[in-house]
């Protein structure tokens, strides 16, 4: 079972990696704007806190990071800025909507992972019960903050 477990955890750290990546962008292309920027600049360095924690984990597990998965997770966010945005070369409102419903996908999927490990923490003394509450109860406050952005965004995106 702690070969799955191990799996599964670094499937994560593949995805937070994608995660961290796509929110430092958002912040950096929403820098300056007052309703995205100092919202979107906490959620990165949320994230980043929440993947250092995970990466904190693994070592009390005795997990090693899986550096392939890391890599394809850092390849994925660079090839996903080659998406279509209705601008040739620049940012457009879709873009940030997109951004954001992105961060909105990493952190429901990071929500999943820490309410799995309060669900098995029983069985692995080396997981920090309160620690992985915190963790879940700040992926689900980083939900309501992004579902509020995603609306804004929306307006802006498609409102004349």
């Amino acid at each position: 079972m702690e070969k799955y477990l191990a799996i599964y955890i670094n499937d994560h750290l593949g995805g937070s990696t994608t995660g961290l990546e796509l929110a430092k962008r958002a912040a950096r292309n929403n820098r300056g704007d007052p309703e995205f920027g100092p919202a979107l600049e906490r959620i990165a360095s949320e994230i980043e806190h929440d993947r250092d924690g995970l990466k904190r984990i693994m070592s009390r597990l005795g997990i090693g990071e899986d550096r392939i998965k890391e890599t394809i997770g850092w390849a994925m966010e660079k090839a996903a800025r080659l998406k279509p945005n209705g601008e040739l070369l620049k940012f457009s409102p879709l873009s940030r909507l997109v951004e954001i419903e992105g961060l909105l996908s990493g952190v429901s999927g990071k929500h999943s992972l820490w309410k799995v490990l309060l669900d098995v923490q029983d069985a692995y003394p080396e997981l920090d019960g309160a620690a992985l509450a915190e963790l879940e109860q700040r992926a689900e406050d980083q939900r309501a903050r992004l579902y509020e952005l995603r609306g804004a965004a929306a307006r802006i995106a498609f409102m004349p």
